[in-house]
């Protein structure tokens, strides 16, 4: 009796065993493919990544040269890690051949998953980006406004670019010197709140609207002076105007889009102060309008992923 009890004992200590075994198995198994599937998650990510931001690049380009488009965009996959199959095109959304399309796959390696025969997984991404868009809204502005029949903006069928020009400050209207209230906002605005207009652009988004003038000759300020002279060498986004309203505290100018200016100098001084430099085209952080919202065409261009 003693002897069978034994036994059987010896059995189920066997069986524990063999089942103690099992369970590890398993729970290690389970424990490296979920390490291994947080691995290869990451290596997506950083996949798309690389591929939106290859897609950006070469919408760059758009609409003007849909070659170089595609050469931007594999340019930048190359720089970028780009030890992985690959495919770049074009694609139309809004227009004829208006957007780069940028595809790629790897093999992301397996380290604790081998132990279940995973030796690696296919891990891929897809974007494409659209260019050559007339904004709608744009971040970024500085609040110098510019008239739509200023000579150098008169060229068929974009602004004279490059070319050196000056920009009035002087009075337009009762009160009105051409600094205009980016936020919205009516009445007077601080020497230092256009000093960071100028300084950063404007942080918010500035929609196609009328928007009230800053009273008074601000740019005469030393902060809003000072900004100016950081600016020297740079590229600005300034909006447009083609209609005027109103008087005094209630001028308003009716922005119909926006000119990117690089500024090589200045003189605001008294009423009549002018800014020295050209126009230029720009790729501006804005945001697509509905069909037919967007923008006058001043050069100034969009990119956005669109898948």
């Amino acid at each position: 009796m003693r002897s069978s009890r034994l036994r059987r004992f010896r059995d189920q200590e066997g069986q524990a065993f063999v089942l103690t075994y099992v369970c590890l198995a398993v729970l290690l198994g389970m424990s490296a493919l979920v390490l291994d599937v947080g691995a290869w998650y990451r290596a997506q990510r950083q996949l798309q990544a690389s591929v939106d931001a290859a897609a950006l690049a070469g919408a760059q380009a758009m609409p003007d040269d849909p070659g170089a488009a595609v050469a931007l965009a594999n340019q930048y996959l190359d720089k970028n890690g780009g030890a992985f199959t690959r495919s770049v095109g074009l694609k139309s959304v809004e227009s004829a051949n208006d957007s780069v399309t940028v595809s790629a796959t790897r093999q992301a390696p397996g380290f604790f998953s081998k132990v279940l025969g995973i030796e690696s997984v296919k891990v891929s991404a897809r974007a494409t980006a659209t260019g050559g868009v007339k904004p709608s809204e744009v971040t970024g502005v500085a609040p110098i406004a510019v008239d739509e029949k200023h000579p150098m903006l008169q060229c068929k069928p974009l602004p004279c670019f490059g070319d050196p020009t000056t920009l009035d400050l002087k009075k337009t209207g009762p009160g009105a010197f051409r600094l205009v209230n980016i936020d919205g906002s009516r009445g007077g605005t601080g020497p230092g709140t256009l000093e960071d207009w100028i300084e950063n652009g404007y942080s918010g988004w500035m929609p196609l609207d009328w928007y009230y003038s800053d009273p008074g000759a601000k740019f005469n300020s030393s902060q809003v002076q000072a900004a100016l002279t950081d600016r020297i060498g740079d590229e600005l986004l300034f909006p447009v105007y083609r209609g005027t309203r109103g008087g005094g505290a209630n001028f308003e100018y009716e922005v119909i889009g926006w000119v990117g200016f690089v500024m090589t100098g200045f003189d605001a001084r008294g009423s009549s102060g002018q800014l020295y430099g050209s126009f230029t085209r720009v790729i501006w952080q804005g945001i697509q309008g509905e069909t037919g919202g967007s923008s006058t065409d001043f050069g100034v261009r969009s990119v956005s992923l669109s898948e």
